[in-house]
């Protein structure tokens, strides 16, 4: 199972490799997050909640036939990802979890930031970016401008929903694979967590900020595929 961060969507694993680097050993599931992509986009925070974004996951699961899955996911994904620990953690073999800690605010980004830009439009939030960052890939900036920056705002305001997982973390006993620039607002929570799952293998990307490490699919897909195989490996055991 793959799950985007905010304001992508599936096509971002095609766009910087993930599906081309692991299609070929595993069966990939990839999900438009509702708010996101071909998904519903609903206007009300309330229908961010995150158990609601588990049962998203979870129903998709279903439907495909799929009793129990890996699971990678960055940013909101990964926020997502300890939303299922907390919910549904019978459900997967392992976790692969970027660019987030286990309960943290809504975004590296203050949220009151985010939505003033959003409220200008997509146009404004791309040209905000690019201020910010340099010039974005045409096809990036193409993935961007298809966003609702209504269903963005309500995803922005959901309340966290993890406050309940950090406790969880010393017994957790599956397989788990956290990593993060060391330039992301994220970095310190995400180490935490790191540190508090027993056998945790924990990734620093030297001088990443948050957005960079999602499309550093290069360099981020050696450590997935290593872990995966090892994950892989312990599930056909038996352990």
């Amino acid at each position: 199972m793959l799950q985007h961060g905010v304001t992508n969507s599936l096509e971002t694993w095609y766009a910087y490799g993930f599906v081309e680097g692991l299609k070929k050993d595993y069966r990939l599931i990839l999900v438009d997050a509702r708010g996101h992509g071909r998904s519903d986009k609903p206007h009300d925070p309330k229908d961010y909640d995150l158990k609601l974004r588990v049962s998203d996951i979870l129903a998709v699961m279903d439907d495909a036939g799929v009793d129990k899955a890996h699971y990678l996911g960055y940013s909101m994904g990964g926020r997502i990802g300890f939303g299922l620990v907390q919910y549904a953690l019978e459900r997967f073999h392992s976790f692969a979890i970027g660019g987030m800690g286990a309960n943290v605010t809504n975004t590296d980004i203050p949220p009151e930031s985010r939505i003033a830009v959003l409220r200008q439009g997509m146009a404004t939030y791309v040209a905000n970016a690019e201020k910010t960052e340099g010039p974005m890939e045409a096809k990036r900036k193409e993935r961007l401008l298809q966003n609702d920056p209504e269903a963005l705002i309500a995803a922005t305001l959901a309340p966290n929903g993890t406050d309940g997982v950090e406790p969880l973390l010393p017994g957790l006993e599956l397989s788990f694979l956290l990593y993060c620039g060391d330039a992301d607002g994220f970095y310190p929570a995400a180490k935490a967590a790191g540190e508090a799952i027993p056998g945790a293998v924990f990734v620093t990307l030297p001088g990443l900020n948050h957005g960079e490490v999602s499309r550093a699919g290069e360099q981020v897909l050696p450590h997935v595929t290593k872990f995966l195989k090892e994950a892989t490996a312990k599930v056909g055991a038996g352990r």
